[in-house]
């Protein structure tokens, strides 16, 4: 064997048995799918060489994003306090008047009350997005609401198992919650390690459902990866979801790069009341891992939604743009689509079917437009920056 090859060897067996420590003695890398559950992820069409894969493959200009990872951008963190809606839950143990209220708690934390069912989002509470508590992306703000101060939640829905999305703190103090917790393939297995009984998840595949009382929960493909760890990338799968209740629709995008099953997404369980799309968190040099702004107004349009709600932005660093520049991006798309584009605080519940509230409580900071740094897809892993021409120009009073 050439000396090389052997070192190579060597050096993958060695992270392989970091890899094996780790997962047996940290509880937040979470645990490996046993071989009943792994038999089950192997039948899936989205399994392919013993991992998930997208359909459409994900390019990242490696070198370019190494040098920038340590690197800040003007305004990337608020320099005075968010404005939060903090009053206890008081206002979340008065029913919803329409049947449908979304509450936004930041990133992509989102309690969405849904003609009598209650689902709570990937649920963040814990300081940092990481499995440390010294060290990674941490929190502009407490969370508006104390986990003891929700309602009873019949769904905790969880779209993938990065930090920020799957949180072991705040699903370790969920563990005696009388909930239903629905999670893409393989995610199953995090949740029992943490304490959640197998009886209590109900693991998807891509276009498979499950109900919970009268609502009927879908899992929808997305773009995006996995992984606690290097080692375990894509060992588990991600997903966004579809909601429909007696009376109203509802999607969240989860994690996703512009792909091309929104349009059947939309057509199938479309229209939706209210859409909940990640529209921050964005870079140039990772094009098909997150939507970025205008693709995320696109997606809305796509799945036939009524009202947008952008989320994963407004509370941690994780990418290299100003902490407004995606609300700010969103709104001026949905300007020139004729998008209706709901803004809450974080904390504030909004009943997209009875609400016209467009008031703008973040400030107003430097921002790149789309024109500046554009946001789009590869297709099937070519690369493109070619900036797709909105219909108007809605940058006549805003961007830098």
């Amino acid at each position: 064997m050439r000396p090389w090859l052997l070192w190579a060897s060597l050096s993958a067996i060695a992270l392989s048995a970091l890899a094996a420590v780790l997962l047996h003695w940290w509880p937040a890398m979470g645990k490996e799918s046993s071989a009943e559950r792994l038999s089950r992820m192997r039948d899936s069409p989205q399994w392919s060489d013993g991992r998930f894969a997208n359909e459409q493959p994900m390019w990242t200009n490696t070198p370019s994003g190494l040098l920038r990872v340590f690197g800040s951008t003007p305004g990337d963190s608020p320099d005075a306090p968010v404005p939060v809606v903090s009053d206890g839950g008081k206002g979340l143990r008065v029913p919803a008047e329409s049947g449908l209220r979304v509450t936004w708690f930041g990133h992509s934390s989102v309690l969405i009350e849904i003609d009598g069912v209650t689902v709570l989002t990937d649920p963040l509470w814990s300081e940092r997005a990481s499995p440390l508590s010294w060290i990674g992306p941490r929190r502009w703000y407490p969370a508006p609401v104390e986990l003891r101060e929700l309602p009873k939640i019949d769904v905790v829905m969880i779209s993938h198992d990065h930090y920020d999305h799957l949180d072991q703190g705040t699903i370790t103090a969920m563990a005696n919650w009388a909930t239903t917790f629905v999670a893409p393939l393989g995610v199953g297995a995090h949740l029992e390690r943490w304490g959640i009984p197998a009886a209590r998840i109900v693991e998807l595949d891509w276009w498979q459902s499950t109900r919970v009382g009268s609502l009927e929960i879908i899992a929808t493909p997305a773009r995006h990866a996995s992984g606690r760890i290097p080692l375990q990338r894509d060992s588990t799968l991600w997903a966004g979801y579809a909601l429909l209740g007696a009376q109203h629709r509802a999607w969240y995008s989860g994690d996703t790069g512009f792909h091309s099953a929104l349009e059947e997404i939309g057509r199938r369980f479309g229209p939706f009341d209210v859409t909940l799309i990640e529209a921050g968190q964005y870079d140039a040099d990772w094009p098909d891992w997150h939507l970025g702004p205008e693709q995320a107004v696109e997606a809305h349009r796509l799945v036939r939604g009524k009202w947008m709600i952008p989320v994963h932005w407004g509370l941690l660093k994780l990418a290299h743009h100003s902490w407004t520049e995606p609300v700010e991006r969103v709104l001026a798309a949905a300007k020139c689509h004729n998008v209706d584009v709901l803004v809450p605080r974080p904390g504030e519940s909004i009943e997209p079917n009875l609400s016209s509230s467009r008031v703008q409580w973040w400030p107003e900071i430097p921002w790149l437009s789309a024109h500046e740094t554009p946001i789009v897809a590869t297709r099937d892993g070519v690369t493109s920056h070619r900036f797709e021409a909105l219909p108007c120009d809605p940058y006549s009073s805003g961007g830098t």
